[in-house]
């Protein structure tokens, strides 16, 4: 069984063989590993240290792995998505989710560091600011065995500087929108011909990322209540000049709701694991600033809690349901749950890297053994001993299982692995008829 599964991850590993030169795999494989074994603070030295490679390998060459390495993030997300696409059934769509994260961090001379806002501290009264890199993120959503919800997976990763740095090194400022706008570019040449979703929230709904988008990409999004909507335009008579591209000017979203001539329907949809009855009001039209000519379903849901009073949804196919427009929406807090998973446990923020190429190579990597560590836990490894959590009998109502569980195995499982003899490790590990975690050695009770 032991076997069995370091054979299964080693094989998800080899999918990025094909972006790396023959020793620049061999580190990875160390690296990987290493960060993987880590229960502390996180670093390429520590991860040495871990795989018992420190001392028989210098360490300059792993440091050099990502600060001179002839290879590109954007082809390992590639070649991981390629992978990743063959799990969803051929009518299943590709449902893409964006968002941007802060890593607090500190150090002289590290690039790229800058103040950011914290989304999670902050609130609409007190806006907290934090020293560290923001990163804009794009996750695949895949529908996964040991989970009722689908998980986030990330494949791309921008890292975002501030107009200060920008003016201060005198190089042209990119805004987050932008960045998203150049990961769902380049996704889009990745696909064939499936139907491509993509959810974002309020920051992330404007020109920017939405004119101009494929029909075949349906958008799921958050509007503002005070935007400006409009009826799609009147076939073009006899009259001169050019036509329309807007039609006649339709009721705010906020002025729709306040509207009491028009009832509040009523739908079930299921949020966040609960099947909730929802309160709304519909309508189609343009949002021409943000999107174009495009007709958009517009969907205003009354918040009875808080005090927040509505919330605006929209979608770019007016003929999508109620229903899925919620529940599609709702699908984008797996980002948010990916967000905290490799943050506190795979010390997505821990390196202190300071090199420009090191920088932007770190993190993303980080975030692609997430996906890695994932996809390989959902192929039937979840159903083995090797996968069983600790007992907790005051914790009965878990359900399913978290990437706490996921990294728990995969350190069960690459504890016996000699990095730099894997075939030994294998040979090794189907000869003996050991049990799968074998004695509790005081690795192993680390591990657990």
């Amino acid at each position: 069984m032991a076997y069995d599964a370091l054979r299964t991850l080693l094989e998800m590993l080899e999918v990025f063989r094909p972006a790396l030169t023959r020793p620049g795999f061999s580190n990875l494989l160390v690296i990987f590993s290493g960060w993987v074994l880590t229960s502390g603070p996180h670093a390429i030295t520590q991860a040495l240290v871990v795989t018992g490679v420190a001392g028989r390998r210098h360490h300059e060459a792993f440091h050099r792995f990502f600060s001179r390495g002839a290879w590109s993030v954007d082809e390992m997300g590639r070649l991981l998505f390629c992978a990743l696409s063959k799990w969803l059934p051929p009518d299943h769509p590709i449902r893409l989710v964006i968002d941007d994260t802060v890593a607090a961090h500190k150090g002289p001379k590290i690039f790229g560091l800058g103040t950011h806002l914290d989304a999670v501290r902050s609130t609409r009264a007190i806006r907290i600011l934090t020293f560290g890199h923001c990163w804009v993120v794009l996750a695949v959503l895949v529908p996964v065995p040991f989970s009722q919800r689908p998980w986030a997976l990330p494949i791309l990763l921008r890292l975002y500087r501030n107009e200060k740095q920008c003016r201060r090194e005198k190089i042209k400022h990119r805004k987050k929108t932008q960045l998203a706008r150049e990961m769902i570019d380049v996704v889009l040449s990745w696909v064939d011909s499936r139907r491509v979703e993509v959810t974002a929230d309020q920051a992330y709904c404007n020109s920017t990322v939405l004119r101009d988008l494929p029909t075949s990409v349906l958008f799921l999004g958050d509007m503002r209540p005070d935007a400006v909507l409009t009826a799609p335009p009147a076939a073009k008579g006899k009259v001169p000049g050019r036509p329309r591209v807007r039609g006649e000017v339709l009721p705010k979203p906020q002025a729709l709701a306040d509207d009491e001539k028009v009832p509040w329907k009523r739908t079930t949809a299921k949020l966040y694991g609960r099947t909730q009855a929802i309160y709304y009001k519909t309508l189609t039209g343009q949002w021409y600033r943000a999107t174009g000519s495009r007709i958009l379903r517009v969907v205003v849901v009354r918040i009875d809690t808080g005090k927040i009073g509505i919330r605006v949804f929209f979608s770019t196919d007016p003929r999508v349901s109620i229903r899925y427009l919620l529940e599609g929406y709702a699908r984008r807090w797996s980002i948010e749950v990916c967000f905290r998973d490799i943050k506190q446990l795979l010390g997505f923020s821990d390196s202190s890297a300071r090199k420009r190429e090191a920088v932007e190579r770190i993190a993303p990597l980080v975030a692609l053994t997430y996906t890695t560590l994932t996809l390989w836990f959902a192929r039937e490894i979840h159903c083995t001993e090797i996968a069983t959590p600790p007992e907790r009998p005051w914790y009965g109502h878990k359900q399913g299982l978290c990437f706490a569980d996921i990294l728990r195995a995969a350190q069960r499982t690459l504890l016996p692995l000699d990095v730099l003899d894997p075939q030994r490790s294998l040979d090794n590990l189907r000869e003996s008829s050991a049990p799968a975690c074998g004695p509790p050695t005081a690795a192993r009770r680390q591990a657990a």
